[in-house]
C-alpha cells in the first residue's frame, strides 16, 4: 500500500515537473486578451443573474 502511494505521488511530481516546465509569462497582448474575455464572460454571467432575478421577482 506505501509503495502505491510513494509511486503515485511520484507520477503526480512528474506531471507537475513537466507542465511547469512547458509554461512560459504571457505577452501583453495575450494578457489583454484572456483579460478582455474574462469580463466579458462575467458581464454576461452578471446579465443572466439580473434577468433571472428579474423574472423570478416579476412571477411572484
Amino acid at each position: 500500500m506505501e509503495e502505491i502511494k510513494q509511486s503515485n505521488i511520484k507520477v503526480f511530481y512528474n506531471k507537475c515537473v513537466r507542465v511547469w516546465k512547458t509554461l512560459k509569462k504571457p505577452t501583453r497582448k495575450e494578457f489583454e486578451m484572456t483579460a478582455k474575455v474574462s469580463a466579458i464572460g462575467i458581464v454576461i454571467l452578471g446579465i443572466i443573474g439580473f434577468v433571472i432575478s428579474i423574472l423570478i421577482g416579476f412571477f411572484n
